[in-house]
Parts: structure tokens; sequence; C-alpha cells
């Protein structure tokens, strides 16, 4: 294999790897309305359609339309459970990009599609040595490429459970706090929803949607705690159904819930605390020990070989 082919497929994969994250960090329907409208307001003069959608990135032109006629093809063909399942993990991860499931597994098979060709191809190339592997590797890019969105879907999960986890104590604190000054447990979660702007009070404002559509309030919590998969938030609303379903004074609830999150919080930073002289060992062994040998052994080594010992 020369040297060129190998740079030219290096580049394909890496431009692929941009292609891919481009893609599933596309930006949802309203936020391309809205940059289109401005775009439209600022110009001078009217512009045409064409002119509209030129001015739109690469991703949104070509990528984009890709992933969405494999989509199509995608619903037709995969079972209503595997979607079903695939929806509730992207519902688990907060649904990054806006992606639906039929376009999270078009672009799962796109991803194994294109890295499986691209080895393929390069390894045909080759001569030699090399190319007793040219079967082995196509598979394992293959593979790598259908399992990446997933490796990728469940960092994106695991970032938003710890953001979760870490905003529940204050949450729950604004909800005490609220509910015995007077309030209802609605107008908590919506000052709640007004105060703040991360990801546990985004939740809280869909469940005020849900109810304000018509869905029961223990339901609505439920299917907010589903959507989490978080222990302490599946804790706490069962802890509300509770205390509303038997009648107990809901704030007396919330304290409790409270006090015991903060509790459960300074139990795992303890624990992270603990962990962390571990976690330490790897760079001392891989970067700092090597270099004190050096630093410390280093002129005794050179004495040695100045005086004709070694």
């Amino acid at each position: 294999m020369s040297v060129t082919t190998i740079i030219a497929g290096l580049l394909l994969l890496v431009a692929l790897a941009i292609g891919i994250y481009l893609a599933l960090r596309q930006p949802g329907e309203e936020e391309v309305l809205r940059q289109r409208m401005q775009e439209y307001g600022e110009r001078d003069i009217s512009a045409t359609l064409e002119e509209i959608e030129l001015s739109l990135p690469f991703a949104q032109r070509v990528l984009v339309p890709v992933v969405q006629k494999g989509a199509a093809l995608v619903a037709r063909l995969t079972p209503v459970n595997m979607l079903e399942t695939t929806r509730h993990k992207l519902e688990v991860a907060g649904r990054p990009g806006n992606l639906g499931p039929a376009e999270f597994i078009a672009i799962r098979f796109i991803a194994a599609v294109v890295l499986g060709g691209l080895t393929l191809f390069l390894f045909l190339r080759t001569s030699g040595r090399a190319a007793q592997y040219r079967f082995l590797f196509p598979p394992l890019m293959t593979a790598f490429g259908f399992f990446m969105p997933v490796i990728w879907l469940g960092s994106k999960t695991s970032t938003r459970q710890n953001e979760i986890v870490k905003a529940l104590p204050d949450a729950l604190d604004l909800l005490t706090v609220c509910v015995e000054a007077g309030l209802g447990f609605d107008s908590a979660m919506a000052k709640l929803t007004e105060k703040w702007d991360d990801v546990l009070a985004l939740e809280f404002g869909r469940v005020l949607q849900e109810i304000g559509l018509g869905k029961l309030r223990r339901v609505a919590l439920r299917d907010m705690a589903d959507r989490m998969e978080v222990p302490d938030v599946t804790t706490f609303v069962a802890a509300v159904i509770q205390a509303e379903q038997l009648g107990v004074s809901l704030a007396k609830v919330l304290r409790i819930q409270s006090d015991q999150m903060r509790l459960r919080r300074r139990q795992r930073a303890e624990e992270k605390a603990h962990q962390a002289g571990i976690k330490m060992l790897i760079p001392m062994v891989v970067l700092i020990i090597p270099s004190l040998f050096i630093i410390l052994l280093g002129p005794a080594v050179l004495i040695f070989m100045e005086s004709g010992i070694f």
C-alpha cells in the first residue's frame, strides 16, 4: 500500500467521522426555521428559495436528506418493538440532535456500510504482508461503525443523568419552600421551571404541559421518571404519588425527600473522594514516577558512564 493511498484513506475516514458527528448534532426544525427567517429578514432584497437553501450548512443540505431517506426505509423494514426501544433510549438521552428512532437506526447502518466499504476498498489496493488482513479489518470497521452511534448515545445518557442527579437536591429544596409557603405542587413546579433552565427544569415543564393537556399528574410524573431512568427521581416520584393517594402532607414528604437527596449527594461526594487516590495511581505510575527516576537517577548514570564503569 502506497503512502498516498494510506493518507487518502485516513482523510476519507476523518471526513466520514466529521459528517456523522454533524448529522447527529443536527439542530431541530424550529431552529432551522428561525435561522431562515432571520436571514430573510436581514436581506435588503428578496431572496430566492435556491439562495436560502445554499446558505444552509453542508450537513443540512446533504447529510440530513440522506439520513431522512434512509430513515423512511428503516421505518418500513424495522420491527415496531425495536423502534419503540430505540425511541425510549433517545428519550432517556434527551433526544440529542432531535433524532427519531428510524433516523438513529439509519445512521447506524449508513456508518457501518461506509466505514466497512472504505476499509475494504483500501485493503483491496494493498499488496504484500498487509494483504492477508484485507478480510479481517473490514468486518471490524463495519461493526465499529454500527455500534459507534450507540456508544455516543450512551455517553449522552450518562451526561444527562449526572446533570439530573446534581440538580435534584436543589430542585427539591425549591419545591419544598414553595409548597411550605402555601403554593400547590403544580404551582411549585411552575416556579421551578421559571427560575431554572436546566435539564430537570425542562422535564418538570414537560410534566406541566402534559397535565395541561389532560394527563393525570401521577401518570405524567411516572412518565418523567421513565424518561430519566434515575433512581433518585424514581424514588421521589413514588413518594409524591403515594402522598397524594394517602392524603399525607406533601410539604412533609418533600422535606424528607430533600434531606435524603442531600445526604445521598454527600455520600456520593465522599465515595468519589475515596476513589480519587486509586485513580491517581495510573498517571503517577505512567507519567510522574518515570520522570522522577529520570531526574534522580539520570545524573548518577551519566557519572557512571563517564567513569568508564559501563
